[in-house]
């Protein structure tokens, strides 16, 4: 029998055949992968695209488990990098009534009992523009949400306007948490709110990590769909704001979530978060 480096021919052949079905599969997945973002979003990480492909990775006969879908996405280049917010949106040093944090270190339990609010900027090539949002921190659903080239009170008014018309439990006891910024302390926006049973809280000083939730959904609509970018104009950038939080409600999945959507979650209340059933902080907070 003919030796091939060592190896019999046949056995060099069948070696040389799997490599190129190895290569050609992990073309496939890569070209899924890279689908799969342009569709729900840019800054999709390993866990998720895993769990969401792997079903399509199935029926093509392709088996690839969670730690060589690593190694792939990072031999091409495709792990996610770290970002970091610099902007400043928040202008706490006004003589407006100040609330107090209510929901610190605690964990809602249920969608429509604690929601939270932030403004981020969007760069439009004739000027910044800026974007109000209003999210469920059960369900991380954005409830509402504004894109106006100011920050007056009535662009968060607006907002708050949506998520309320937007709700699907009216008759529960809801808290709405923000920064201490201008616009949510000033009286037109506190009225609105209470007048519309909605109880306020509100950070102890500027730090994103008083406000985690709200951060987090600004940063992921900023970089996974393309806000983060110097846009043409508001026309355009309200159709991508209007595009991207449809595909971040009713396609993109959450770790926090089962791997499921914001929308999903959100209507179905038994779905209980992995880290929720990690926390051993009382859960009854947001009793009434």
């Amino acid at each position: 029998m003919i030796q091939c480096f060592g190896i019999s021919k046949q056995a060099f052949y069948k070696r040389l055949k799997s490599h190129k079905v190895n290569v050609n599969n992990e073309q496939i997945v890569v070209q899924m992968i890279k689908d799969y973002r342009n569709e729900v979003g840019q800054r999709t990480g390993g866990m998720k695209l895993h769990d969401n492909l792997k079903p399509k990775m199935e029926s093509l006969g392709i088996k690839m488990g969670r730690d060589r879908f690593y190694k792939l996405l990072r031999a091409y280049n495709l792990l996610v990098p770290k970002t970091k917010r610099y902007y400043i949106t928040t202008n706490s040093k006004h003589h407006f009534y100040k609330y107090e944090n209510l929901v610190k270190d605690k964990v809602p339990t249920r969608a429509e009992q604690l929601w939270v609010s932030d403004i981020t900027y969007i760069k439009t090539q004739n000027k910044h523009c800026y974007l109000a949002l209003v999210t469920d921190a059960y369900s991380k659903k954005i409830m509402g949400y504004k894109f106006a080239p100011h920050m007056k009170t009535s662009l968060c008014i607006e907002a708050l306007a949506m998520a309320i018309k937007n709700r699907k439990y009216p008759n529960e006891k809801l808290i709405h948490h923000s920064d201490r910024g201008i616009q949510y302390c000033n009286p037109a926006y506190t009225e609105f709110a209470e007048q519309n049973n909605i109880t306020l809280s509100m950070t102890q000083q500027y730090d994103p990590y008083e406000n985690p939730v709200a951060e987090r959904i600004n940063r992921t609509l900023k970089y996974e769909y393309g806000l983060k970018q110097t846009i043409k104009n508001s026309t355009l950038a309200n159709k991508m704001i209007k595009r991207a939080v449809a595909i971040y409600n009713n396609k993109r999945t959450h770790l926090s979530l089962n791997l499921k959507t914001p929308s999903f979650v959100h209507i179905k209340q038994n779905v209980a978060y992995h880290s929720y059933k990690k926390n051993k902080q009382n859960l009854d907070f947001l009793t009434f």
